[in-house]
């Protein structure tokens, strides 16, 4: 069956994706999208504006380019997807600050071995300092160097964007690989609620009640009364993998508000 019989979304779910999880990036789908950027070079690029008016719509519109992007370092089936024509028009969505500390080179190397992403997860998060700050979680098709054996990888990370005159650009990008052969074996620190009775509790002595975990989705917040007086909550993203990474941290006294904190148990209780 080839693809223009299908649907983009049933397309994608048929070949592309061993998860349930729904593909946010399922934009910009027509060759009429990237016909006007084939032959130009990163630094001729102009991006629409459109593409970049609000911070979300950015995300998912700059995933949505990389969507059938590959790098797939010698591995040959003939063209896949976009090839490598979505990277330099990608590129122009990092701020001109950011280009600077990250080559286009650099970036383009940080996809080897890709040939496809889905985006699974997407949301802005807490940032301490108001930045715009979202959390993000990628399903890709990696191909090993000079074999023809592919497998699903996933990452999560962080990104931060800014608003510059020609719209929002990404100012800063974290990922890390997930686990999937150790994570099945792991111990208290990759679920929240264990984190919170160890780290808050048996280290710093701070749980005086943990409440029931209220969950929405992928999403966990764990509260608790704290022995100080205080409200403590903590905000829990579960990955793909079963791991629960911390977010934030919010406190509340009495009849203040709710505060952003950045409590480390760590440093505030192992070392003191």
């Amino acid at each position: 069956m080839i693809r223009n019989q299908l649907d983009l979304n049933t397309f994608h779910q048929k070949y592309f994706r061993p998860s349930c999880l729904q593909a946010l990036n399922l934009r910009l789908n027509s060759y009429k999208f990237f016909e006007p950027f084939y032959h130009q070079t990163y630094d001729q690029i102009q991006l629409p504006s459109y593409l970049t008016e609000k911070p979300d719509e950015t995300l998912i519109n700059y995933f949505s380019i990389l969507r059938e992007a590959e790098n797939l370092l010698g591995r040959s089936c003939g063209t896949v997807g976009e090839a490598r024509l979505p990277f330099p028009i990608a590129y122009n969505f990092l701020s001109k600050e950011y280009q600077k500390r990250y080559s286009y080179e650099a970036y383009l190397n940080s996809f080897a071995g890709i040939g496809h992403t889905s985006l699974i997860k997407l949301c802005r998060v807490p940032d301490i300092k108001g930045a715009k700050k979202f959390f993000y979680e990628i399903e890709t098709i990696v191909s090993f160097k000079g074999s023809s054996a592919e497998y699903f990888g996933y990452s999560y990370g962080f990104m931060k964007l800014i608003h510059q005159q020609d719209g929002y650009r990404i100012s800063d990008i974290h990922q890390i690989s997930e686990d999937f052969l150790c994570a099945p074996y792991h111990g208290w620190d990759h679920d929240g609620e264990a984190i919170v009775d160890v780290k808050f509790g048996n280290w710093c002595k701070l749980v005086k009640k943990r409440h029931p975990t209220i969950k929405d989705g992928f999403i966990k917040h764990i509260y608790f009364e704290g022995n100080d007086g205080a409200d403590y909550c903590l905000i829990f993203f579960t990955l793909t993998n079963g791991t629960d990474i911390e977010i934030a941290q919010f406190r509340k006294s009495g009849n203040e508000n709710w505060k952003q904190i950045d409590f480390k148990p760590e440093e505030n209780c192992l070392t003191n």
